[in-house]
């Protein structure tokens, strides 16, 4: 496997990407939990600023990815990433270059401060850490700068340069 790949730019190019994530939890007799994160999204309340909140987002995000649908993980992006590319040159670029269905498993998290967290997402035997930021009321994931730095190509370019260095998967 290339580790070049876009997967491995998702956080750098935001080309990594989904699994379902699992929580442990021990067995008890507690009642049902409340949907948290998801329902407070789906009803356009604030997500949850919590690490669980964070954790879901960028769950979310991988698995938009990993499932083709890359309009859907523009749409969670951070401000700065979505004015790097447009969602047309974002949808065009991976779908070029990206493999689809190549699913990502959270495997650990942390906060750091407020309103950012770290997750580690492993993918086969490679992991990466990925930044998620609390904005607007939700949580967004952060293109690294390596990926920021591809993005502004566009995304023929960014085609180009992705294909003569051997990272576009489709090529």
């Amino acid at each position: 496997m290339n580790y070049n790949h876009p997967y491995r730019r998702f956080t750098a190019v935001a080309l990594t990407a989904a699994a379902t994530i699992t929580f442990a939890s021990a067995c008890s007799d507690d009642a049902e939990e409340p949907a948290g994160n998801a329902a407070a999204a789906a009803q356009g309340g604030p997500e949850q600023k919590t690490l669980d909140g964070a954790k879901n987002a960028a769950q979310t995000v991988f698995d938009r990815f990993s499932g083709g649908d890359f309009a859907g993980a523009w749409e969670m992006y951070t401000t700065a990433g979505k004015q790097s590319i447009s969602k047309d040159d974002y949808v065009k670029l991976n779908q070029a270059c990206s493999r689809k269905g190549l699913a990502i498993q959270l495997t650990s998290a942390r906060m750091e401060g407020t309103d950012k967290a770290i997750v580690i997402a492993k993918q086969l035997v490679a992991a990466q850490s990925y930044t998620m930021v609390y904005e607007g009321d939700a949580w967004k994931l952060e293109p690294a700068k390596e990926g920021l730095a591809l993005y502004k190509l566009g995304a023929d370019k960014a085609i180009a340069a992705q294909k003569k260095a051997g990272t576009c998967a489709n090529a």
